[in-house]
């Protein structure tokens, strides 16, 4: 009866009753089940990254820190990124990736338990950042070791919005725990016998938040092994360096890497950015506190997720450029932050705001993705592209430090930011249409809907 199976199994499709399109259908959906252990082990990890930056922040402002230190959390966070760019993809590859995730995730505990025991939270965090700077090529890597090619878009959706799934849920968690009547209930809790030490709402907060990062490294030890031969880390860190500027250059000199890697570069900045403005104008438009704005948030990763489903649904990659006007357009609509002060006036903006978000950064990240596999293979062109996203994270959120610190109104803010965004995705439009003058870059692009 088996054998019988089998050979049915290698039988054509209409021998077996579907036809093509149906076979395809079901080929492309269907998914082995290590993936979904891949999924939820990357779920409870971005789902306490973005619970600890509240509780982060909450933590700041119970020591009564200088506001200015709370975008800081993000650069403390993204400096490992940068730092480590060159060597992260090389250790990622050196192992097998669920061991490398299971790694990382160790040091963000880490991270985790020096803010319970009173590290400064801004150093703290830079050890979250650390294991989160490891993390990454594993994460993505492993996609492409694990799953045949025709379902890597299907995977790569299906990881992006189960990101975006906990930003929105993580920021939501946090926002919670630190609501004096929630964290009451949850501090009268105490177990029998059991002395928890845990008698303040940050620390609880962060117990919560540790209990997701336990619960990310119990799914790290299910990952199967892809059985993909490892390349032994190099000891030359010049020869690591000496590669990935290589890698780096190779990008930007690509007609459509440039542009590709410049949007989402300038995305993942203003994103990060946005996350601070966000909060800061929801007190001083709306009069609101930091767990009602951490909410809002959450609004704009709806948004975010909305955008991306839409995209990927009417956007083939040969039609990914002609979403750079919505960038522009996205800037511009920021600057109707500065005439709402009603939250039902504010919802559906910052849904908007996410929707132009995520509907022009998927097809250029697919994009670019497709151009740096091409060019150098996916684990460089992540970590080429982690380490340009970051940069522009530091800087973004640099400036609105010096902004904050300045005590610079958050409607010149909002102002400087959203003219900035609009600006440079203009002069991105400007260089790609210089580029198509040149050469017709855009006809080679694949133009069949993956939807």
């Amino acid at each position: 009866m088996h054998n019988g199976d089998d050979r049915a199994s290698l039988a054509p499709n209409s021998q077996r009753g579907i036809n093509l399109a149906q076979s395809h259908i079901r080929d492309k959906y269907f998914v082995p089940f290590g993936f979904y252990i891949i999924m939820a082990a990357q779920f409870f990890s971005a789902l306490a990254d973005n619970a600890l930056l509240i509780a982060a922040i909450a933590a700041l402002r119970e020591m009564q820190a200088p506001s200015e230190y709370e975008p800081l959390l993000k650069t403390f966070f993204t400096v490992s990124y940068v730092v480590l760019a060159a060597f992260v993809g090389a250790f990622a590859d050196s192992m097998p990736k669920g061991r490398v995730m299971l790694i990382s995730n160790g040091i963000k505990i880490i991270g985790c338990s020096m803010m319970f025991f009173g590290a400064h939270p801004l150093l703290a965090y830079a050890v979250v950042g650390l294991g989160a700077a490891a993390y990454s090529p594993a994460k993505y890597g492993i996609l492409t070791e694990y799953l045949p090619h025709r379902l890597l878009v299907v995977a790569n959706g299906w990881i992006e919005g189960l990101t975006v799934g906990a930003i929105i849920l993580g920021v939501v968690i946090g926002g919670t725990l630190i609501r004096p009547e929630i964290a009451q209930h949850l501090l009268a809790f105490d177990f029998p016998v059991i002395d928890t030490g845990v008698d303040s709402i940050g620390e609880m907060a962060l117990s919560v938040v540790a209990v997701l990062y336990i619960l990310a490294a119990v799914f790290n030890l299910y990952i199967p092994d892809t059985g993909v031969d490892h390349k032994a880390l190099k000891k030359n860190p010049i020869y690591l360096i000496h590669e990935f500027n290589h890698c780096l250059s190779l990008l930007w000199r690509d007609r459509l890497g440039q542009i590709s890697l410049a949007v989402t570069t300038l995305f993942w900045g203003a994103g990060a950015t946005l996350q601070f403005i966000v909060i800061k104008w929801s007190e001083t438009a709306l009069g609101l506190g930091l767990s009602k704005a951490s909410m809002l948030q959450g609004v704009v990763a709806v948004g975010v997720a909305v955008g991306a489903i839409m995209a990927a649904k009417f956007i083939t990659l040969r039609k990914s450029v002609r979403v750079i006007p919505l960038g522009i357009a996205m800037g511009l609509i920021v600057l109707i932050m500065n005439f709402v002060h009603e939250i039902w006036l504010a919802v559906p903006l910052l849904i908007l705001i996410g929707g132009l978000s995520g509907f022009f950064v998927v097809p250029m990240n697919a994009l670019l993705q497709h151009r740096g596999h091409i060019l150098m293979g996916a684990g460089h062109s992540i970590a080429v592209q982690n380490f340009n996203e970051n940069i522009s994270i530091l800087i973004m959120t640099g400036l609105y430090y010096l902004m904050v610190k300045m005590d610079l109104s958050i409607y010149w803010v909002v102002t400087l930011f959203g003219l900035f965004v609009s600006g440079l995705m203009y002069m991105i439009r400007l260089r790609h249409l210089a580029n198509q003058a040149q050469q017709d870059d855009v006809q080679h692009l694949d133009d069949s809907s993956h939807h």
